[in-house]
């Protein structure tokens, strides 16, 4: 059934949650955009910065206007100032990282992927829920206005019986890009195709089985993979990632009733389109927002919401999702032969 219109998102003003004190651990580029859309949207405190040296450190604190900044991960997770700590460094030390910040009693919001597989992953959680803190998965397409409303129309079960989904996500990169570095961790997997399968899982539910298959680069990394997964009643999704090339990046979400055609970036703001299974009608809701980075805030705007109301999980993107999508990245891993044994490795 397609309704009239499609509801507006019900996330909060992300100037009316709690204000908490930020510690970014990492100066690269992601936690630039992350600390600029806390600054330009919310009124959270982004109070510190830790980098592996004092001088890459006080350049991102001068340039951010940030109070302290810290010459070493640790001094950055023991700082009596902070609450919680954003990681945001390269994927092959989230692990470590998101473990010395709990230790330390902070509360965590880790860069996804929150780490290189499940068993990482669980382990992580195990010593949050051990030393009572939060830790949430920085996958920011889960808290957007945008898959709100995408969430309404899976509630209200307009598609009908959810049968499919189809993913893409592909980009171009050239050296000297940490993505094509394979002692980071790198490849498209992990950067870019678990924005695929977390949407997959998700609507899908965990994947029955998995066959993949994909193609490594000169430098070592999982260039390009397809994934075809089985879930719950034989539903399928289909699944493409790349780093070497731009592809459309968009995603559907395919019913009985209806389709839902999320236009590329599909990950990013945008619109939603919902269309009759008979593609005689189609109805759309407008993002007010532009596409961009510039909404990495809502990530940190449901955490502070969380923790205000006591709680240390977000329905939105809670650990078992995490697991899920992680158990899925396993066996994709697993089949195409992409081994990071030598990022772990290199983790001092």
């Amino acid at each position: 059934m397609v309704p009239d219109s499609l509801p507006d998102s019900r996330r909060p003003d992300p100037r009316s949650v709690p204000v908490l004190r930020w510690g970014v651990l990492g100066t690269g580029w992601i936690a630039e955009r992350f600390v600029a859309a806390l600054q330009e949207n919310t009124h959270q405190q982004v109070v510190a910065v830790g980098s592996r040296t004092p001088e890459s450190a006080q350049r991102f604190a001068s340039a951010a206007g940030i109070a302290s900044a810290h010459g070493s991960h640790e001094a950055l997770v023991a700082s009596p100032d902070v609450d919680v700590v954003y990681v945001a460094l390269p994927h092959h030390l989230h692990h470590r990282a998101a473990l010395h910040a709990i230790a330390a009693g902070k509360h965590v919001l880790v860069e996804k992927p929150l780490a290189l597989d499940a068993g990482q992953a669980r382990e992580v959680f195990a010593a949050a829920q051990a030393a009572g803190v939060a830790c949430v998965e920085a996958y920011w397409t889960a808290f957007l206005p945008r898959t709100d409303v995408v969430r309404q129309v899976l509630e209200n079960g307009w598609l009908g019986d959810v049968r499919t989904v189809l993913a893409d996500h592909g980009e171009h990169f050239d050296p000297p890009h940490r993505i094509l570095d394979p002692a980071l961790a790198g490849g498209s997997l992990l950067d870019l195709g678990t924005y695929c399968t977390t949407l997959a899982t998700w609507v899908l539910g965990p994947a029955t089985s998995v066959f993949a298959s994909g193609e490594m680069n000169g430098t070592g990394v999982n260039a390009q993979t397809a994934a075809v997964l089985t879930h719950a009643r034989g539903a399928r999704s289909s699944l493409h990632t790349t780093l070497e090339a731009r592809t459309p990046t968009t995603a559907t979400i395919g019913g009985t009733e209806a389709t839902l055609f999320l236009p590329g970036p599909w990950m990013m703001p945008g619109d939603v389109h919902l269309t009759s299974a008979d593609g005689s009608r189609t109805v759309t809701w407008t993002d007010p927002q532009p596409i961009g980075h510039g909404a990495l805030h809502h990530t940190a705007v449901e955490l502070a919401a969380r923790l205000g109301a006591g709680e240390l999980q977000t329905p939105l993107h809670p650990t078992e999702a995490v697991l899920t999508n992680l158990a899925a990245l396993d066996e994709i891993t697993r089949q195409v032969g992409v081994d990071y044994s030598g990022a772990k490795a290199s983790v001092r």
